[in-house]
């Protein structure tokens, strides 16, 4: 049986006993996402794949650590969020955002759409653009509860708030993307 056909239970076994090439097949499988995830958070391709990469050596490092097999995606897609958090607010720590670069502006020629895909896909484009545009922590928080499915309680671990700040974070970020996409949608 090759290792295209192992699951990841098996994986992660044959890992742990150093296999390489079970290494390469989990790298395989699950590299796509994580550079997704990393790129959600840091704007950055080159930054993207860079913490992806290392996110990927430290788990090989750790395996030993994860307590259950089963949750090896869960565990290296946390380890890619935090790796991100960490060089998103290491890297602009001390950069000023211009408004010209935040405010999000739609032409009315833009909207030339034909089709509905086309129109969705737009729509779609469009809330991606705004919700990049909010400041920083409304778009984390937002981002790893609406596109990568975290619960509250998940997000105040990773970014260490607490549960109710989350919260309040969350609404307030939800808020401010509807504020910004209401007139959007009015015209």
């Amino acid at each position: 049986m090759t290792l295209t056909h192992q699951n990841i239970e098996q994986l992660v076994l044959l890992c742990k006993s150093g296999n390489q090439l079970a290494q390469l097949e989990i790298y395989n499988r699950y590299y796509k996402a994580m550079y997704n995830v990393a790129f959600r958070i840091v704007k950055d391709s080159f930054e993207a794949e860079d913490i992806m990469q290392e996110s990927f050596l430290l788990a090989f490092t750790k395996l030993e650590s994860i307590q259950d097999s089963l949750t090896f995606g869960a565990w290296l897609k946390r380890i890619v969020i935090n790796n991100s958090i960490y060089h998103y607010k290491k890297n602009n720590k001390y950069q000023n955002i211009s408004f010209d670069d935040v405010k999000y502006k739609l032409e009315s020629d833009d909207i030339g759409v034909t089709t509905d895909y086309e129109f969705t896909n737009l729509k779609a484009k469009q809330v991606l653009e705004t919700l990049n545009s909010l400041k920083e922590n409304y778009r984390v928080t937002l981002t790893l509860h609406l596109i990568d499915g975290y619960d509250y309680e998940e997000i105040g671990d990773i970014l260490n708030i607490s549960y109710a700040n989350c919260r309040t974070t969350i609404s307030r970020a939800k808020e401010s993307l509807r504020k910004i996409l209401q007139p959007q949608v009015s015209h």
